[in-house]
């Protein structure tokens, strides 16, 4: 792909947060591209920075206490890093959309389906309410919504969780934006229906050519949808690859714990396995890999030093110095621990 087809270009973003315990870094240093009509998933345990991530390309990350220090934002060539809230307004909705993870919290219970539907589109298509009543039938039709002359006049309370969900993506895409946001918008969902709102949103991908990124910690949803993957873990990327790559083939200690999470079908374990520990709470001064005190093949270099982003090729990336071609003990210690990894 081109660097011309970039839709989002995320280039060394920090959001840090301001509060009484101190500064807490939750997006340390991210970079991620979005190239037209492909799908990028950001996958990793609750807390390692993925909502906030997406929160600050949308400006939503709540200010205070929240604020972008540094980097950059590029959403075809403009950086909205710095940009103004009325700036904002004209983009949110229009050009860059964002499915929520609950959409009960998204949609206001006091107007109907059809009146916030219409709003976001008379608000950037300048519509009459008679034709924005039309656009908004046809995209609850698009969505595969039953009845939709009739859901247009209901409220949120009386549809179905699944429902909800599919009128929060035809919301989203009534303006035809060119980036969507999903922000694990399966999770509260039942194994069927989350299986529909995954071939609605890839369908909706191919037919409009929509760039999608796509959050969550379900690696089958990654499975199933993804071209490229991006793993975050303690704010930070650590992996990145295409997703047969990363699911076939994970490089970074981190990414194979969470494969090795996934229960297999043809295999009879007692217990599933788990990395063990949580991901740590951000804070400013950190020493060494953030994931080194639950790493099994962590080694001294691996706590007095932090790892930069070793490329493998083939626009693959990993955090990790068991890819540093720094030879001595550290490195021959390297690559003992990259041995055992791969039997």
């Amino acid at each position: 792909m081109s660097h011309s087809d970039v839709v989002l270009e995320l280039n060394d973003l920090h959001t840090h947060f301001f509060t009484d315990a101190g500064e807490i870094p939750a997006v340390d240093g991210v970079s991620i591209n979005v190239h037209k009509g492909e799908v990028v998933g950001i996958v990793g345990e609750s807390g390692c920075g993925k909502s906030v991530t997406s929160l600050s390309i949308m400006h939503l990350v709540p200010r205070p206490p929240g604020r972008i220090v540094n980097g950059e934002i590029n959403f075809k060539g403009e950086n909205l890093a710095h940009a103004t809230e009325a700036r904002m307004k004209k983009i949110r909705g229009n050009e860059i959309s964002m499915i929520f993870q609950e959409p009960m919290t998204s949609l206001d219970p006091l107007f109907t389906i059809g009146n916030q539907m219409g709003e976001a589109i008379r608000l950037h298509q300048k519509m009459s309410k008679k034709e924005a009543r039309r656009k908004s039938i046809d995209m609850l039709k698009l969505v595969e919504i039953p009845r939709p002359e009739a859901i247009i006049d209901e409220y949120p309370h009386q549809l179905s969780g699944g429902m909800r969900q599919r009128v929060m993506i035809a919301m989203s895409m009534s303006c035809d934006p060119e980036l969507l946001i999903a922000d694990e918008p399966t999770t509260a969902l039942d194994v069927t229906i989350q299986a529909q709102i995954l071939d609605l949103m890839r369908s909706l991908n191919k037919e409009k050519d929509t760039a999608i990124l796509l959050i969550t910690h379900d690696l089958g949803v990654v499975a199933e949808i993804c071209d490229r993957v991006t793993v975050m873990y303690s704010g930070q990327v650590v992996e990145e690859g295409t997703m047969r790559e990363i699911l076939k083939d994970p490089k970074h200690p981190y990414s194979k714990g969470l494969i090795r999470s996934l229960p297999k079908i043809h295999e009879r374990e007692q217990k599933l396995y788990s990395i063990p520990g949580t991901v740590p709470k951000p804070k400013m001064e950190r020493i060494g890999c953030h994931f080194a005190p639950r790493c099994e093949f962590a080694f001294d270099r691996c706590f007095g030093e932090s790892p930069k982003l070793y490329s493998l090729g083939n626009n693959r990336v990993s955090r990790c110095f068991l890819y540093d071609e720094k030879g001595g003990k550290e490195g021959a210690e390297a690559e003992n621990a990259e041995s055992t990894i791969r039997s």
